[in-house]
């Protein structure tokens, strides 16, 4: 299994579960390699059912959301399933602001969000 930096990668049945690791995604350098890590989760390790958990994460920036709309296109060309979980309300006003509330299936929970791929 590859080794992440900016990511944690747990299995949960047949999900694969992402955890950042850091807290502020705002910084180019870090938003670049955190990208090239998840298509890495789609494109090389071939992993279909993706569920990012953003319980760590206070603060996103409009860059990483660029990213998170490219692995979601890149997930679906696949055949896979994107979805996100544990979203801040000062950050899922973000998603809502810019409609991408409507392109991801963001569920409350992890708990929610797994029973949700079922």
């Amino acid at each position: 299994m590859a080794e992440y930096r900016r990511l944690e990668v747990n299995e949960v049945g047949d999900v694969t579960v992402v955890r950042f690791r850091d807290q502020k995604i705002i910084e180019d350098i870090n938003i670049q390699e955190l990208g090239q890590e998840m298509f890495r989760l789609v494109e090389v390790e071939n992993r279909e059912k993706l569920l990012l958990n953003f319980s760590s994460v206070d603060f996103l920036s409009s860059a990483a959301l660029g990213k998170l709309i490219t692995l979601d296109k890149k997930v679906k060309a696949s055949g896979g399933v994107l979805k996100l979980s544990n979203i801040r309300p000062e950050i899922y006003e973000v998603f809502a602001i810019t409609k991408l509330n409507r392109l991801f299936d963001i569920k409350d929970d992890e708990a929610d969000a797994l029973a949700a791929f079922q």
